[in-house]
């Protein structure tokens, strides 16, 4: 081997380890450590101290309300997901591209600017916050508001993990299906389904994590209202603001294992998917 080609793979492997160095030290610096002081601070005073955050109304109602906006705005997504996905990848129509960019819109969107815009249409000062009150129903304020505002800021995960694949998969099975006499019901579930299923679980626990982890919308239309609209978020904004800094680390704390657990099942999905591609 020349000393030219020698000199070339020294250069490599040191650039190669040189970045593998940078990006493990950004991501202790910004992801590793952050998580280790969350559960520091949380266990700092003891167990027992950690645990009766726990025995409080106010964390138990927190606990369940994120269980419970997430378990209703991440179905109404997948469904959208889908719907969505299907129609840009499998037809075209006029709109098809506004379409797409409506959809990406969450996430040029500021989330406060889209609680805020919820507030300023759905407020009884508005004709539909009028009818509302009228037919007393409350959106605003109440559990309905934090599942729209946590509708609209996790809606484009799904669509946007299905979208390519459906393109990238083409309408000739489906239209295969059809034409031996397959109803639409039975392509969809026996031919599409199966092949954006790992697209499809993979965007379903990306919208999950950030249901559960969204701050700025719900902060704007929930009203802060303690044991009713406060999710696990802002009761450790609000726990923190008070000073009870274990409290707030302990309710962090469980906020972030539910994150870990769902981008540690993400991380299985993907070695399963992986393993699957290579069997084929």
């Amino acid at each position: 081997m020349s000393a030219h080609r020698l000199t070339q793979i020294t250069e490599t492997n040191w650039i190669k380890w040189l970045l593998i160095i940078i990006a493990v030290v950004f991501l202790g610096l910004l992801i590793v450590l952050p998580l280790i002081i969350v559960f520091t601070q949380a266990f700092a005073k003891g167990l027992s101290v950690f645990l009766n955050t726990f025995n409080n109304t106010d964390a138990i109602a927190a606990i369940k309300l994120t269980l419970l906006v997430a378990a209703i705005a991440v179905p109404l997504n997948i469904l959208f997901g889908i719907l969505a996905s299907w129609a840009i990848a499998k037809f075209d129509f006029r709109g098809k591209q506004l379409l797409i960019t409506l959809i990406e819109l969450p996430f040029a969107v500021s989330p406060v600017i889209s609680g805020l815009i919820y507030v300023l249409l759905l407020n009884t000062h508005t004709i539909f916050g009028q009818w509302l009150a009228a037919h007393h129903l409350q959106i605003i304020y109440a559990v309905p508001g934090l599942v729209i505002a946590t509708i609209f800021v996790t809606f484009p995960f799904v669509a946007r993990e299905l979208i390519p694949l459906m393109q990238e998969q083409g309408t000739e099975q489906e239209e295969a299906a059809v034409l031996l006499g397959a109803s639409g019901w039975q392509t969809f579930w026996y031919v599409t389904l199966p092949n954006i299923k790992w697209g499809l679980l993979y965007g379903t626990l990306l919208c999950n994590a950030r249901a559960m982890g969204e701050f700025g919308a719900v902060s704007v239309v929930s009203g802060h209202i303690q044991g009713l609209t406060n999710t696990i978020p802002l009761y450790v904004e609000s726990l923190y603001n008070e000073y009870n800094f274990v409290a707030a680390f302990a309710m962090a704390s469980i906020l972030t294992l539910l994150v870990l657990l769902t981008l540690l099942f993400k991380t299985l999905l993907e070695h399963k998917y992986s393993r699957e591609i290579v069997s084929i």
